[in-house]
């Protein structure tokens, strides 16, 4: 082959290259008038809540779960054996209580026979000094009268004390069953708990342990993204901000997905951001872009860091400032 026409096959090939570099990345003319974003999710670690193994995960990574759906469980032995312990003390403290409530009845029986015995005395000694001042009775018939009120008088002050401790002790009894029956509860719920169903549907983002590994108190086995805390994350530039409003509508697209879907912008950052340096000029002004975030209508199908492209929101003379 003669060199001109080599160096015509050269020129020829690196000019294709370029035009297909042009091609590749040059700005398209459909990217000229969507704002790109992405799709982010907030997680929920979902932990343990006793330090116990990991007897079972019911779930992979990216499943998608259904709310109430069981995510894992914690070997219940060591809760269940607190829980019998619980019940135990609440029999024991229901028992005790029931003495003392039995104990608390005759106190009072006794009291009101002493309330009755005293009265009595009490009469026979007023009688006796009746009859002594007419000297009907003699002295001694008097002196014991009075001794018997007296007597029967501090047998119903004992009666009265023993009464009062009585009620003290049933007090004391029914405070030990309210405790014991709040354990118990608590106990139970906390066996419960091991059994850990997912509090939204969403998709599981990670796990972190597997069954037969040891789970830490308030350590996450699993962490998940709920569906309704999915949100798109866009940048819009200066010059547009103003039309983003908390409330309002978007429309976005993404690679495989349905058309015509939707948003509401639920925040809208009050924090500029450049790209440094920061220079307050006209130019500068171009690179100023503001974040928003919107919460998608349908969000189950879509995944966290997945590329959005939102149109832009017109004006209400119905162009784009």
């Amino acid at each position: 082959m003669r060199r001109p026409a080599i160096i015509a096959l050269a020129v020829v090939s690196v000019a294709a290259l370029l035009v297909l570099a042009w091609r590749g990345f040059a700005p398209r003319a459909e990217d000229a008038d969507v704002l790109s974003g992405y799709v982010e999710g907030d997680s929920l670690y979902l932990a343990a809540p006793v330090a116990a193994e990991v007897s079972s995960l019911s779930v992979r990574d990216g499943d998608h779960v259904a709310l109430g759906a069981t995510l894992f469980t914690i070997d219940p032995r060591p809760l269940r054996a607190r829980r019998d312990a619980a019940a135990a003390e609440l029999g024991q403290a229901r028992a005790e209580a029931q003495t003392a409530r039995a104990g608390l009845g005759q106190q009072k029986a006794n009291l009101l026979a002493a309330n009755a015995q005293a009265a009595n005395a009490a009469r026979e000694a007023r009688r006796a000094q009746a009859l002594a001042a007419g000297g009907v009775a003699s002295t001694q018939d008097l002196e014991r009268a009075q001794t018997a009120a007296r007597d029967t008088e501090a047998g119903r002050e004992a009666a009265g004390q023993l009464v009062a401790a009585a009620k003290a002790q049933a007090a004391a009894s029914e405070a030990a069953v309210a405790r014991a029956g709040a354990a118990l509860t608590e106990a139970q719920s906390r066996l419960e708990q091991l059994s850990l169903r997912a509090p939204a549907a969403g998709r599981i983002e990670r796990t972190y342990l597997q069954p037969g590994e040891w789970a830490a108190a308030n350590q996450p086995v699993l962490s998940l993204i709920p569906d309704d805390r999915l949100k798109l994350r866009f940048f819009v530039p200066e010059r547009e901000v103003s039309l983003y409003r908390v409330g309002r509508r978007v429309q976005f697209g993404c690679d495989a997905c349905r058309a015509g879907r939707g948003a509401t912008i639920a925040y809208v950052s009050p924090r500029p951001e450049y790209t440094p340096p920061v220079i307050y000029s006209r130019k500068a002004r171009d690179r100023l872009v503001f974040l928003v975030e919107a919460r998608p209508d349908h969000p189950e199908d879509l995944n966290p860091g997945q590329p959005v492209d939102v149109t832009p929101l017109a004006s209400p003379a119905g162009r784009r400032p």
